[in-house]
């Protein structure tokens, strides 16, 4: 079958019965008493061992485990997963890796070959008989005697691995690979039997598509049982980059493409194999969407098993960007079919019948394997992957516009409007659009998909908009909310003059002050702000916004005090009007008054607190205020130099903004751009400084939302190489920004930022005298309100200047006082910024600084190998009176690294309450009070 030519019509056209429907068969099933005869007794003998002997080996050659990609931490935790008479459970959609990931784990491992066994079960094991004699080639054991129950033949099995003799011949790890397979109740009842009187040496890995079908809960109560699902197998962002470094280095792929795979896979371990095999194979290159084998494994592997009916079901459930089992029960009723072109219609043999989504229950073919992920917060919500969802979608079912207007309804009748009027607009109803529109307000049009409701105002004619002001100030909210601010202008600015209208002045006030705080006009919009909070028919949802535009501007001010009671204030009418997501933006406006006054632990803790806090909500709290909540914690993981942590959060993110056209797309690209630069990848950089541009420009965002941001940013990176003429060409550019006072209100601190880089500038020109006059005259209009950020920023470069102006002394002193200050919130992105200008002067100043877990990273920071030793070499390794154990150890390590306490438990697999137990003993044995002490003090010791 040739896929390019036909892209993913892979439908089979025969006629679909839609009568009296019988149970299907499947693999080792049949309609009724399926297993009597797998039930009874099998033929014995010296051969039928041999033969399942021949079965009981690695499903990988060392040839094929060679092109793997090594993941070493993954191979950690599941050899740390493998406990004795414990039970591992490796589950997850085909292609993922289950059997590759757990085959090199084991050769990773200390285990020999001999200590591991490994079965690939298929359906002829669903014979009790042929099971049991599996199980006792794979353990090394004689043939199972028994002229009773199965369960006797397995329970003399279990009791013969106990005798002395049989002791070394017992394998250290058993897997059973494609448990799926076993479906026969009396099979299914000697494998629960086996789990729950596992070998006191055996440790037990279970591989299957799905959660297994036996009871665990015995195991779990002992800490004996784990399971890792996709989340686990999937690669990450960095993985991906690793696996196709290769292609990166002979330019067959860029920087930005490699981020395309794995926006479009969410590292989905297959696809990307098999797309990097076609880039090898020197065929011409195409998208991974329309490589021929990609669609194969698609079409086959992943789909292969469904019938017709339940392909087309399918289809239509990939016309919904979330969905759950009621939402498509709701469909149920609806018949679908394939949109054929005419020349597909010639080449099917029958015309296809339409059928009804009845076939598919979704919530059970996630389980069976559909790749799929659990939304969190939302019950059972899931969404399929970007790249089923993109094969799904090809070719087009008749029918959508009806099936969009039906899901509209079922979130209204939810009182889900911003749902409602996303699939209103799908289906281009227009009754039902302007249902939806009239229960809108300032805050749902904050929570809204603005790509969606953007292509509905470039659908309307301009005599609509003319002749309705309430339709122009709601679309004048649109265009603001999508970086429009001018659009915005134009349809509003002549409402509160010359036309007689019923909007009350408030709200159109309000529109003005967030339009004038999105163009970075920080005291216009306080002005407007409180103009329009003055209004006594301004609605509780438009005071909401209207507080979160003041909170925004006061913070900007460097007035926190005034913007905390502004917040608060927000918080108040969210929970007020019960808008879940508004309050999620009012925590956002927080925490960024958090983030300014330098308390990064209290804002991350507030952060993931709030978002903790969203996930138990069942209603969707707005996408809005869940991005930038994400887009905050990010911020401040890379103000403590987090970056893996960093790279999760953006990847969970940035997908969601860029499909919603969010502005916060663009705080994304700028916080990727920092953490190539942090690492020298200065072209990886530069790329992704031009792919937000060309995002923005074809959003026709307006340029003093992002252009001094970016300037900013290529002038940092410029700086960084020592191009000092082109750091100052762009420098040049942000001049009319910086001297208008602007303040974009996605970075509020980057005025501050954009005045040291002038500094800086005149610095690397060897323009101290300036940059000096430049650094105080700065420092005296801050005055009390200097944001943390900035004010590392500007004291560290004051360290430096004080060091060329030959004040050794008062340099080191000056530093030493930073690092002290820094050290409390690890607040280590402005030493990363200053990395040039400090490198000199930290040098000399190692030896004074305070020992620590901070002083450790900068010493990692500046590559200073020499001054770690020598520092390690000072410390007196004292033993304690009750040492540390490896567990403890493991815990103290995580939360070296920053950890929370539930990400420590998440990591090592334990549970949160055993974690909390751990932190209380270490600090006991350490003599301590906190984390920060027992960090400090464990490395004083040498535990660390």
């Amino acid at each position: 079958m040739e896929f390019a030519g036909q892209r993913r019509a892979i439908i089979r056209h025969a006629p679909v019965s839609t009568g009296q429907c019988v149970k299907q068969v499947e693999k080792g099933k049949a309609a009724n008493d399926e297993f009597q005869t797998a039930n009874s007794a099998l033929q014995r003998g010296e051969r039928v061992r041999e033969l399942l002997q021949q079965r009981v080996k690695l499903p990988f050659d060392e040839k094929h485990l060679q092109c793997l990609l090594v993941r070493p931490e993954l191979n950690q935790v599941l050899m740390g997963s493998l406990v004795p008479a414990g039970l591992l459970n490796i589950y997850g959609p085909c292609g993922y890796g289950k059997s590759a990931a757990a085959t090199q784990a084991l050769l990773a491992s200390d285990f020999c070959s001999a200590h591991f066994r490994w079965v690939t079960l298929n359906a002829q094991d669903n014979a009790p008989e042929r099971f049991l004699m599996l199980l006792a080639v794979a353990l090394n054991q004689p043939e199972p005697v028994h002229s009773g129950a199965f369960s006797d033949g397995l329970q003399w099995l279990l009791a013969a691995t106990e005798r002395p003799d049989s002791v070394s011949l017992l394998p250290k790890v058993l897997v059973l690979d494609n448990l799926d397979a076993i479906c026969n109740p009396a099979a299914l009842a000697l494998l629960q039997q086996l789990v729950d009187n596992l070998p006191a040496q055996l440790r037990l890995l279970g591989i299957s598509r799905g959660p297994l079908a036996v009871s665990t809960h015995s195991l779990d109560l002992q800490n004996r049982f784990t399971s890792l699902g996709p989340d686990k197998l999937e690669f990450s962002r960095s993985e991906v980059f690793e696996f196709f470094a290769s292609e990166l280095q002979q330019q067959k792929l860029t920087t930005v493409s490699v981020d395309n795979l794995y926006s479009l896979t969410e590292g989905w371990p297959t696809p990307l194999a098999l797309y990097r095999g076609e880039l090898r194979s020197g065929r011409e290159r195409k998208a991974l969407q329309d490589t021929a084998s990609v669609q194969r494994f698609l079409a086959d592997a992943v789909l292969g098993h469904y019938t017709n009916a339940q392909l087309l079901a399918l289809r239509a459930l990939a016309e919904l960007d979330v969905f759950s089992d009621d939402l498509f029960a709701s469909l149920a009723d609806t018949t679908i079919e394939l949109a054929l072109s005419p020349s597909q219609t010639a080449l099917a043999q029958t015309t296809p019948t339409p059928v009804t989504l009845s076939q598919l229950v979704p919530s059970q073919a996630v389980e069976r394997g559909l790749p799929a992920k659990l939304m969190a917060g939302r019950g059972r919500w899931y969404r399929l992957n970007p790249l089923l969802l993109d094969w799904l979608q090809t070719p087009v079912l008749n029918g959508s516009a009806q099936r969009m207007l039906r899901v509209s309804e079922w979130f209204a009748q939810r009182r889900q409007y911003s749902e409602g009027l996303k699939y209103a607009l799908m289906s281009a109803d227009v009754g039902q659009i302007r249902r939806m529109a009239a229960e809108g307000s300032e805050a749902l049009l904050l929570g809204q998909d603005t790509a969606s409701l953007l292509r509905l105002r470039f659908s309307l004619p301009a005599t609509a908009l003319a002749a309705n002001p309430r339709l122009r100030l709601v679309f004048g909210w649109v265009h603001a909310i999508g970086g429009q601010c001018r659009q915005a202008t134009e349809l509003v600015e002549h409402l509160g003059k010359v036309e007689a209208h019923d909007i009350p002045l408030g709200r159109i006030q309000a529109l003005q002050a967030f339009i004038a705080r999105g163009q970075g006009q920080v005291e216009p919009a306080l002005v407007l702000a409180e103009a329009a909070l003055k209004d006594p028919e301004l609605s509780v949802q438009g005071q909401l916004v209207t507080q979160l535009v003041r909170s925004s501007a006061l913070c900007a001010l460097g007035r926190f005090a005034d913007a905390r009671q502004a917040s608060r204030e927000a918080a108040r009418l969210a929970r007020q009007a019960g808008d879940t997501g508004s309050e999620a933006l009012a925590v956002y406006a927080h925490a960024r008054i958090e983030l300014s006054k330098g308390e990064l632990r209290h804002t991350e803790h507030l952060l993931r607190s709030s978002l903790d806090t969203a996930m138990q909500e069942l209603a969707r709290p707005a996408r809005v205020g869940e991005i930038r909540l994400q887009l905050n914690l990010a911020l401040v993981l890379l103000h403590q130099g987090r970056y893996q942590d960093v790279d999760r959060v953006l990847a969970v993110c940035t997908r969601q903004a860029e499909q919603t056209r969010d502005l916060g797309l663009l705080m994304a690209m700028c916080l990727r751009v920092l953490i190539c630069r942090s690492q020298s990848h200065f072209d990886e950089a530069f790329a992704w400084i031009a792919r937000a541009e060309r995002t923005m420009q074809s959003w026709q965002v307006d340029g003093e939302l992002y252009v001094p941001v970016l300037e900013a940013l290529k002038a940092s990176c410029w700086l960084a190489q020592r191009e000092t003429d082109r750091a100052a060409q762009a420098m040049t550019k942000i001049v009319p920004y910086r001297q208008a006072g602007y303040s974009p209100e996605l970075f509020p601190t980057m005025l501050g930022l954009m005045d040291c880089l002038q500094v800086r500038v005149a610095m690397a020109r060897g323009e101290y005298g300036a940059a000096r006059t430049q650094l105080n005259g700065l420092r005296a209009g801050y005055r009390d309100s200097m944001p943390m950020g900035v004010d590392l920023h500007m004291s560290l470069l004051d360290a430096v200047l004080l060091a060329r102006e030959k004040s050794p002394a008062q340099a080191v002193k000056r530093l030493v006082s930073i690092v002290e200050l820094a050290a409390k919130e690890h607040f280590i992105s402005p030493f990363t910024e200053l990395k040039q200008e400090l490198e000199p002067l930290l040098r000399q100043t190692l030896d004074q600084l305070p020992t620590g877990v901070f002083t450790d990273a900068l010493v990692k920071l500046f590559g200073i190998k020499a001054a770690t030793s020598a520092t390690s070499a000072t410390r007196v390794i004292v033993p304690l009176a009750e040492p540390i154990s490896e567990r403890e150890k493991g815990v103290l390590e995580c939360i070296a690294r920053g950890l929370s306490n539930q990400e420590v438990a998440d990591k090592l697999h334990i549970s949160l309450h055993t974690v909390k137990t751990h932190a209380r003993r270490i600090n006991a044995k350490l003599g301590v009070k906190s984390r920060t002490q027992a960090i400090v003090r464990a490395r004083e010791l040498g535990v660390l």
